[in-house]
């Protein structure tokens, strides 16, 4: 009997992982119905999923993905027919198994309502044409005839293994395609529990690049783990045999290999396994070595995981604690400059060094590609599309990207709007493009870059665009602005309307829009998570939403500043110079200190004023010490007193009982003890 609370979390994450591939080929196949290796693919992710299902005890998991593996089985062997209406059916199947993989990670069992499902696909199942049986019969008969035709007889391979004449005749034919035979034996874990699931990923990945012609024990004996701890594969491929291992290795819990070539020879006394070059000479060094009957020896390679899983709270606690270390490193940065002691301050300077290395090793272990949240925006555009009866594409670029992981588990949801909003608001339907000369597939692209210490996140519809006027009428009719502010206001600002609350443009409510429910969601989790997001929009021609992102919340630099007797941390990631500026400098307009900062006029933000923060001298200041920030393409000048310098500093909550603090978006513990907040420069600007 399994322990399945042990294995669990591997469970959950590798099915997790086989119905993201199954999504993934199923819209792969919907583009091309023909394309039988997709379905071969299909069919192993779902064979896999089975086993490891079954073998954790999840029988209502298993016993779907049982029903839809024989769909799959039939379709890529033609007895029946792909159309659209079996698409949706084993669409509707991928959604139940989702349920069923989120029930049993949120501590369910995994149990649902599944007869509907079944019952879909025994109909498609039983749809089977008796005319492509026909035509599977006669090729089996076809097959038996070339095979009696043939004269080469086999030796026997590693424990008995022995090619019938079939086996040798596909062999022979594929030696000549340019394919090579191996007999490859394998050997689990001691420690290796789910054993069934461990064989099938062997199986799966050997699949995608070759032919597995025959295991022992048998499939059925290896589904059912009716076998210790080792299984044999007879294997046909165009790899190397050093790839065919690779490949191997690349799957944990595997204890050992063993990998021998096959060579059919037209003389039955010459067909034989032929070892891999260099191989009879390491083994007869080793003091285990072992010969099978035939005197070859028998090879073991000790496989050595190249990764392992880490749950991201240990990750988590691993950065709090070397969070508190770098406020130490400070403390004692500080102490090794007051005590003036050279052996000291070389000690604190290497050790700031090595930390440094630290935490970029930490911060780099958090990060993931944004592949994680993309891969699943492909079948959610699918479905949308086809609700709203329009034909979009779904481009992805720069999926390799990585963000913390704190930010990609934040990071869906405004993506899940943005992405409806343009199918819904931005994408026409077919007619209405062909109408306007444009293609009539619309295009919808999502890609992320990097650029200095931000993630930037775009999503572009090449669809009707924002009108302007329209968006200001709304904001009107809703109360968000009057018709003098319209007046005044830039195509620009109109656009960043649609972020206020309560606004639509939509005008009707729809299960996907019109609730004035959307962007200024977005809005708020993106500002967050420290963040902004701009759009840019051209009537007629395509909307661009960009989201900028920090690559991680944990650890940030920045500038120590201080106003009167308090130390404030400004993010260098909103900084974009640092100033002197004389009182004679700063101008007024519209009742607002500004000052002409290379040729731009830039308001200045008195942190004093802003934080009522007590004046405790009466002198009249003649200089200004003043941090230029930005915020897109707005600016601001931070007036403060004195600047301290640049530092790395830990990011701490304010606690859940000062929640929307104006403009402090956390503290950090300064080297003296001090807190010191820090600043949201974002908040300032608007």
């Amino acid at each position: 009997m399994v322990d399945t609370n042990q294995y669990l979390d591997m469970f959950i994450e590798e099915s997790k992982e086989h119905l993201q591939n199954i999504n993934d080929r199923l819209l792969e196949l919907e583009q091309n119905m023909d394309d039988l290796s997709v379905i071969n693919e299909l069919f192993r992710s779902a064979h896999t999923l089975k086993g490891m299902a079954a073998t954790m005890g999840f029988d209502d998991l298993a016993s779907l993905t049982h029903e839809m593996e024989t769909v799959m089985d039939l379709i890529r062997n033609q007895s029946i027919q792909l159309d659209s209406h079996t698409m949706d059916v084993i669409f509707q199947c991928v959604d139940l198994l989702e349920e069923m993989i989120l029930d049993i990670a949120d501590g369910g069992n995994g149990e649902l309502e599944i007869s509907n499902a079944i019952t879909l696909l025994r109909q498609l199942s039983q749809s089977e044409s008796p005319v492509k049986t026909e035509d599977v019969a006669d090729e089996v008969q076809d097959a038996h005839q070339h095979i009696s035709s043939q004269q080469e007889v086999a030796t026997t391979i590693e424990q008995d293994m022995e090619l019938n004449e079939y086996e040798i005749s596909v062999i022979k034919e594929s030696l000549h395609d340019g394919y090579q035979a191996f007999s490859i034996h394998i050997e689990l874990a001691d420690t290796c529990m789910l054993k069934a699931a461990r064989a099938y990923m062997v199986f799966d990945h050997l699949d995608a690049k070759g032919e597995i012609l025959r295991s022992t024990p048998t499939v059925e004996e290896l589904e059912e783990e009716k076998f210790d701890r080792s299984f044999e594969i007879l294997y046909l491929t165009t790899m190397s045999r050093e790839e065919v291992e690779r490949i191997i290795m690349s799957i944990s819990e595997i204890e050992a290999i063993q990998i021998v070539q096959v060579q059919v020879s037209s003389k039955a006394e010459e067909t034989k396994v032929k070892p891999v070059q260099g191989q009879e000479k390491e083994e007869s060094n080793h003091p285990t070595s072992n010969t099978n009957g035939n005197g070859h020896p028998k090879q073991r390679h000790r496989v050595t995981s190249k990764s392992i899983r880490v749950d991201i709270e240990r990750l988590d606690s691993l950065m709090n604690l070397f969070s508190e270390m770098v406020i130490d490193r400070g403390r004692l940065e500080q102490i090794s400059s007051e005590m003036n002691s050279t052996d000291l301050q070389e000690t604190v300077e290497h050790m700031s060094r090595i930390s440094t290395d630290l935490q970029n090793i930490i911060l780099t272990m958090r990060m993931v590609p944004v592949e994680q949240v993309f891969n699943r925006f492909p079948r959610m555009v699918r479905d949308l599309a086809k609700e709203l009866n329009k034909n979009v594409n779904l481009e992805i670029l720069g999926e390799d990207t990585e963000l913390d992981r704190t930010v990609i588990d934040e990071i869906g949801d405004p993506l899940v709007h943005l992405l409806r909003n343009s199918l819904d608001h931005g994408v026409e339907d077919s007619q209405t493009r062909l109408a306007k000369g444009k293609p009539e597939v619309a295009i919808v692209r999502l890609s992320a870059y990097h650029s200095g210490n931000h993630v930037f996140i775009e999503v572009y519809d090449d669809g009707a665009g924002i009108d302007a006027e329209r968006v200001k009428r709304k904001a009107i009719e809703k109360g968000i602005i009057d018709e003098k502010a319209a007046e005044k206001m830039t195509e620009e600002q109109a656009h960043e309307l649609l972020f206020a609350s309560g606004l639509s443009t939509s005008e009707k409510v729809t299960d996907v829009s019109g609730r004035g429910v959307g962007l200024d969601v977005v809005k708020a989790k993106i500002t967050a998570l420290g963040g902004n997001v701009t759009v840019q929009s051209k009537l007629g021609e395509g909307t661009t939403f960009l989201i900028q992102l920090p690559l991680t919340l944990s650890i940030i630099s920045s500038m120590l500043v201080q106003v009167q007797h308090e130390k404030y941390a400004i993010p260098l990631s909103s900084i974009i110079e640092t100033a002197i500026i004389k009182q004679d400098q700063i101008m007024h307009a519209h009742n607002k200190s500004v000052i002409d900062f290379r040729g731009k006029i830039v308001p200045l933000v008195f942190l004093e004023e802003i934080f009522e923060i007590p004046h405790m001298s009466q002198d009249v200041m003649d200089e200004h010490s003043v941090v230029i920030v930005r915020k897109g393409e707005k600016m601001a000048g931070l007036v403060v007193d004195h600047f301290i310098g640049q530092q790395e500093i830990v990011l701490k909550s304010l606690g859940k009982y000062l929640t929307n603090v104006f403009a402090i978006s956390g503290a950090t513990i300064l080297g003296d003890g001090q807190v010191a907040l820090i600043i949201d420069c974002n908040a300032l600007i608007k």
